[in-house]
């Protein structure tokens, strides 16, 4: 019993699929926009960047962010830097004093600077962020990677053209999507509102105002 056998002069039987769904609905769950990989010369200093959208303003009572570190994949997460009412560095010994936060939630920008890097700076840092009322939190990684030595310049003086042209039209599209998300959303927030407080106004009529019929 509870195992899958294989009948005979038949195919093996195939265990039915299981679908997994993400834990936020979709449309729901806040934006955080961060490069998957930064690649940084040793010894220099990084920023790295963390943005994130919400269609509400943020208010440092609320809102809240938690930086953290893996060496690996599979290792556990270091907590160095946290916004509760403001900025808290946790002094970790692998950075000592080496990271200052450089971004402004008022501005949905959580980034920060790492100062003098390290080959030992190598790894995942995870950028989360929560912004009430937005109920679910927005996760963010960036893969660090260390250079040793400056890779050789290019002539990329088209490219970099290119890429403001483009970078300057997706900018456009994803403000003009936001702005028609926030608008459903609180659409949304309202309708919800509007048929809660109708469900309530029929119960009092209920409970307070009987049938004719009854009298």
């Amino acid at each position: 019993m509870g195992t899958w056998a294989q009948l005979p002069g038949r195919l093996p039987v195939t265990p039915p699929l299981i679908l997994l769904r993400s834990a936020a609905p979709p449309g729901l769950g806040m934006e955080v926009m961060a490069p998957a990989t930064i690649n940084a010369l040793n010894g220099s200093s990084v920023k790295l960047s963390c943005t994130f959208n919400s269609c509400y303003k943020v208010e440092n009572k609320q809102f809240s962010l938690n930086w953290t570190y893996q060496e690996c994949s599979n290792c556990s997460e270091e907590l160095f830097l946290q916004f509760r009412t403001k900025i808290m560095n946790k002094q970790l010994d692998r950075f000592g004093n080496r990271v200052e936060f450089t971004g402004n939630p008022a501005k949905y920008d959580v980034s920060f600077t790492l100062k003098n890097v390290q080959l030992e700076d190598e790894g995942t840092y995870n950028c989360y962020v929560l912004n009430p009322p937005d109920r679910h939190r927005g996760h963010g990684k960036i893969s660090l990677k260390v250079l040793t030595k400056e890779p050789p310049k290019h002539d990329s003086t088209v490219a970099v053209i290119v890429g403001a042209s483009v970078g300057g039209f997706l900018a456009v599209v994803i403000l003009v999507l936001m702005v028609v998300k926030c608008v459903r959303r609180k659409k949304q927030q309202r309708l919800n509102t509007d048929d809660q407080k109708t469900e309530e106004e029929g119960k009092t009529d209920g409970e307070g105002n009987p049938d004719e019929g009854t009298k």
